[in-house]
């Protein structure tokens, strides 16, 4: 990588830091992590302007998180997740058809405005009542459009009555390729074996619901069938593993899963999860040891580990490895 340094009066080879960084925003301190570019030759911070962009957008993302405000981000996951444009959604709030492209662009909605929209995320049902009551506002086809991703939310719901035992088979493959694996690792391998599933097949693994406990992502039927053994490994010979039924894909990346992340310790994949955004995103208002069971959505962990596999241009399952070890060097090393 190469950048002009002011001090050297040339273009210089540059490595990159990540430093705590802390600006004043309407009177309040925002603190987030940034990074800087650093001459290779004399050790002089040097301007590069992806690196200003990236600062500033972790600027607006702890900025938003402090005041409690929606991301650019969600905003965008809801006009995947209920497939309307924009312009659609604006006039369905009775807001400006433009008021959804600001927003977007980067304009900080009011809380009011925001809260409607993080209840329009989380809360299929009341966007299907929205949609009902302001279908007039917008045209047939974005109509149906919505409607019929709504309907698919619910079949989904449905779905997950009736498909409880597939998660069973995972939890089983887990245990049977995994030794001295605890009820906290055995749910940190499931909310990575979900996210990365998505990431590469574009379907969900298994539909149940991940929850934001304290120490991170938490599958609620899980923790009960293997809540006493505490923080002790779950004994390998007390359960029939046999019947296992998964596809080779899913057992690919259920090996990859293992490799690359089987190998920490629960608190050390608990400490993981909870640098990730979906994890720190659902609990963003709560006290670090406040009990909650507030649904990490799916489309929030789809989103997250899609932009993980762009980032570290994963082209193959094997290279989760890039990340896993990378979370790991800045975390515990």
């Amino acid at each position: 990588m190469l950048g002009f340094c002011e001090k050297c009066h040339d273009m210089v080879e540059y490595y990159i830091n990540e430093r705590k960084m802390t600006k004043n925003i309407k009177g309040k301190e925002i603190e987030y992590i940034g990074k800087v570019a650093i001459c290779s030759e004399c050790g002089s911070e040097i301007f590069v302007a992806d690196i200003r962009d990236y600062n500033l957008k972790m600027l607006d993302n702890a900025f938003r998180e402090k005041e409690g405000l929606i991301s650019v981000s969600e905003m965008k996951l809801i006009l995947d997740k209920y497939n309307i444009g924009k312009r659609p959604l604006s006039l369905l709030l009775g807001w400006g058809e433009g008021t959804l492209t600001r927003y977007l662009d980067g304009d900080i909605p009011t809380k009011q405005y925001s809260d409607i929209l993080k209840t329009i995320l989380n809360d299929s049902k009341y966007m299907k009542k929205v949609l009902e009551e302001n279908k007039d506002a917008i045209t047939d086809v974005a109509y149906k459009r919505c409607n019929e991703a709504l309907a698919e939310i619910e079949k989904d719901d449905s779905i997950t009555v009736r498909s409880e035992d597939k998660i069973d088979h995972v939890v089983k493959y887990l245990l049977a390729s995994c030794s001295d694996i605890t009820p906290l690792a055995l749910q940190k391998l499931l909310y990575y074996a979900q996210g990365f599933f998505k990431a590469f097949t574009g379907e969900y693994l298994f539909y149940n619901n991940c929850e934001a406990w304290v120490h991170g992502p938490v599958y609620r039927n899980v923790y009960y069938k293997y809540k006493n053994y505490g923080y002790n490994p779950i004994e390998e010979n007390e359960y029939d593993y046999t019947g296992i039924e998964l596809s080779k894909i899913e057992e690919e990346i259920l090996d990859s899963v293992i490799r690359n992340f089987g190998c920490y310790s629960g608190k050390t994949l608990e400490k993981m999860t909870h640098a990730e955004m979906p994890w720190s995103h659902t609990r963003a208002d709560l006290k670090d040891d406040e009990s909650s069971d507030r649904i990490i959505e799916k489309e929030l962990i789809a989103k997250y580990f899609e932009d993980i596999k762009l980032k570290y241009n994963m082209l193959n399952i094997s290279d989760i490895r890039d990340y896993s070890t990378d979370l790991f060097n800045k975390l515990c090393v």
